[in-house]
């Protein structure tokens, strides 16, 4: 399977920016993710995210809350995540990342997730109730069963703590774009665009703008300001009424030589 950082540089090469799309595992039963990872990896997504349901979501808005829940009355388990994923894993060579909170890790037992993630060849993971100075708990494991921790910063995060958590990784750094919980927006802080390319200018890997973002003319704004962008809320959306065209133009917004113009 081709790398998170391998697959950033093919991206990034070709005057292309990188699109990162977030869905719910198992939201409409886990026998759907199949057929939403292979078509996110043909529509010209960089990598996936893959959320997993948790009963209390912190840092989610009420789609991706509603997805969650959906998912767990359908019955999914990490375990059937990581089953399902191992099923179809060798037909797709996309970086699959996977978002959950600490407490479903510690659950699970730290050494089994780490395991089963290299079963199924996840390559990176994103726990944003995890501090980086908490790390310890998780980075010993990850770097032996090569997952490749995906650490955010805000808008209120100082420029020296960026500058220090961007060394850390080689993957992307998840640059959270409101203060607040995940969900569409209609608009931006008017200082958002310098504030990316001040986290840009720090950071040694490429930097995902993400949170809010939900129309084809936001990935072009947005992408003007750093290497990426990551799509949830309106991902879950658009896939919960079968609207796959929308998703292929938020997808096709952000490779080179789209004719959307910036907001």
């Amino acid at each position: 399977m081709i790398t998170i950082e391998a697959a950033f540089k093919k991206t990034l090469k070709k005057g292309d920016k990188a699109f990162v799309p977030y869905i719910m595992a198992g939201d409409g039963g886990l026998e759907t993710l199949k057929d939403k990872v292979l078509f996110l990896e043909d529509a010209g997504a960089t990598a996936i995210e893959l959320g997993i349901p948790f009963s209390d979501p912190v840092a989610d808005g009420p789609i991706i809350q509603a997805a969650g829940i959906r998912s767990l009355e359908a019955g999914t388990t990490l375990r059937g995540v990581f089953e399902t994923i191992q099923s179809f894993r060798s037909l797709t060579s996309i970086p699959l990342v996977i978002m959950t909170y600490l407490n479903p890790v510690l659950a699970y037992g730290p050494e089994a997730f780490f395991q089963d993630c290299e079963k199924a060849a996840i390559n990176g993971l994103i726990v944003p109730d995890l501090p980086v100075e908490e790390e310890v708990l998780l980075e010993e494991l990850a770097a032996k069963h090569n997952v490749e921790i995906i650490r955010l910063v805000t808008l209120t995060s100082p420029i020296d703590r960026i500058e220090n958590i961007s060394k850390k990784g080689k993957g992307f750094l998840y640059a959270v774009t409101v203060t607040g919980i995940t969900g569409s927006r209609s608009n931006f802080q008017a200082h958002l665009g310098a504030h990316l390319l001040k986290v840009k200018e720090v950071s040694p890997i490429p930097v995902l703008a993400g949170f809010g973002i939900s129309s084809p003319e936001h990935v072009t704004s947005m992408t003007e300001y750093c290497d990426g962008v990551i799509v949830g809320s309106r991902i879950v959306e658009l896939f919960s009424q079968n609207n796959l065209d929308e998703i292929k133009a938020l997808i096709a917004a952000s490779k080179k030589g789209n004719t959307l113009s910036a907001i």
